[in-house]
């Protein structure tokens, strides 16, 4: 973070110290306790300087808290789980940030730690400064002064993001530490995920508290019309155990009479979510066209550590024994989309997670009424495409049909491998079941006609299955579901 200068004095909040823990929930009200003195210190402090207009000659700054354990032995731990044990003893830390956010996900984490290694958590203040920028980001009360409005640089003031800082080396494997040697406790450190929880409030225009464990994409908005149709219908059903649906503008219902209030400007990527008691629902992505798109919305999704997404779009059939409407499940993946290359080589393999694909299969059977052998009729499973050029066609076929043809591809598309390979950098279950809406290959491409008659009769059934899907997989333990496959050799303990 930007270092303050030499000349002006720091005031900082009052803290209690470094705190021993053997109890999870405990623990979390302690991380809640001083992550709310911080910020709110910054709160103020920030509110009175854009009330008096003029530098402070003091410097404000608060410093996010931090989880530490240290263990001198190898724990004895369950084999089969991925997740809540580190790999050798030493010192590991992290620093949190919205422990409100995440009061769920950090007691479960934490009390893992606590019975796998029979060690104490240590809860206190990190060296890490808070940007004034997240701190004042949830608080409606805070005024912010349009850019160039104060006199002097906000810099001068306060701690602002720096980027330097706000990386994915944890989940790429580069041999991240901490500054004091600790290893790390957690994918992402607490500037990390503050910055993604900005991005997608900005890209999805709803807040990160509505994001279910469940996420579909889609890169066509006719599944979002569908999928308000569905949770109208799940929300008239007292039995379905949802509660409410969420648009963009973070516009809640909770009757199916209601009506929703978009914006008149909708977001980059428009976001619906169907919520559930315990983030136990389903939220439902439209990513738009495209490799950059998926990559941004599964960067920042990430840092919510979702228990599954999957891809629910349209892609081109490659196969002549296919049909429009046909199913892709794909079980491995062509990765053309080039924009992960920095952070995951191609070389690296993408494996299909058996738990999704049964799912999938079993929801194409329930909704579609087709079982068995005669499956085939209806659903290939094979490899999927993935480009980064839309009009892939007008390019001479030569090299990417024979590329096409080598890899065994059964479909193209623009998306669903750069959503499962960010699904195995970040450690999140992901899966893919696309249909088939042209085959430029053998002469059948989109016209208005046709697509309008796809679209009344595919959609629903489509979306339909990946909502089957996703509450199949709502109903597996957790642990089964995190797969050992998408650890590495040395992983943090943390899911």
């Amino acid at each position: 973070m930007t270092a303050p200068m030499k000349h002006l004095p720091v005031e900082t909040p009052e803290l209690p110290g470094v705190k021993p823990f053997s109890d999870a929930a405990k623990a979390v009200a302690y991380l809640e306790e001083l992550y709310e003195t911080g910020t709110r210190f910054l709160r103020d402090h920030f509110s009175a300087v854009v009330r008096a207009g003029e530098a402070p000659g003091v410097r404000y700054r608060a410093f996010y808290p931090e989880i530490r354990v240290t263990t001198t032995t190898y724990g004895q731990v369950d084999t089969r789980l991925a997740f809540g044990h580190v790999a050798d003893p030493g010192t590991y830390a992290t620093t949190v940030t919205r422990p409100d956010l995440f009061r769920h996900y950090l007691t479960q984490q934490i009390g893992l730690i606590l019975s796998n290694h029979d060690v104490p958590i240590y809860i206190g203040p990190s060296q890490t400064p808070i940007p004034v920028h997240f701190a004042v980001l949830n608080d409606a009360d805070v005024q912010i002064p349009q850019e160039g409005a104060l006199a002097f640089p906000l810099r001068d003031a306060f701690d602002v993001p720096d980027l330097q800082t706000t990386h994915d080396d944890i989940v790429n494997g580069f041999g991240f530490t901490h500054e004091d040697g600790a290893g790390a406790l957690a994918p992402f450190t607490a500037q990390r995920i503050d910055y993604s929880l900005a991005r997608l409030a900005h890209y999805t225009a709803t807040k990160p508290e509505y994001f279910q464990n469940h996420v579909l994409f889609t890169n066509y908005q006719f599944y979002m019309d569908e999928f308000v149709e569905y949770a109208r219908a799940a929300l008239a059903d007292p039995d379905s155990g949802y509660t409410a649906l969420v648009g963009p503008g973070n516009d809640v219902i909770t009757d199916h009479t209601q009506a929703l209030n978009p914006p008149a400007k909708l977001p980059q990527m428009p976001t619906y979510h169907l919520t559930r008691e315990g983030g136990g629902g389903i939220t439902l992505v439209n990513i738009g066209v495209g490799p950059s798109n998926a990559k941004t919305a599964t960067d920042h999704i990430a840092v919510l550590r979702p228990h599954v997404w999957l891809m629910v779009g349209h892609c081109a059939g490659l196969r002549n024994t296919q049909s429009l409407g046909d199913y892709v499940l794909a079980h491995a993946y062509l990765r053309e989309d080039r924009v992960l290359d920095d952070d995951l080589p191609v070389w690296v393999p993408i494996p299909a997670l058996a738990e999704v694909q049964i799912a999938l299969e079993e929801a194409v059977e329930d909704v579609s009424d087709v079982s068995g052998y005669e499956l085939k009729r209806i659903m290939r499973t094979g490899t999927v495409a993935t480009v980064d050029n839309r009009n892939w066609e007008l390019r001479d076929q030569t090299g990417p049909v024979q590329r096409l043809s080598q890899s065994r591809a059964i479909a193209l598309d623009m998306e669903s491998a750069t959503i499962a390979a960010n699904g195995f950098r970040f450690r999140v279950p992901y899966g893919t079941l696309l249909c088939v809406s042209d085959k430029p290959l053998h002469g059948e491409l989109k016209l208005p006609g046709m697509a309008s008659a796809f679209y009344k009769t595919q959609v629903s059934r489509h979306l339909l299955i990946g909502i089957r899907a996703m509450e199949k997989l709502r109903e597996m333990p957790l642990e089964r579901l995190h797969s050992r496959k998408l650890r590495s050799f040395e992983e943090t303990a943390f899911l």
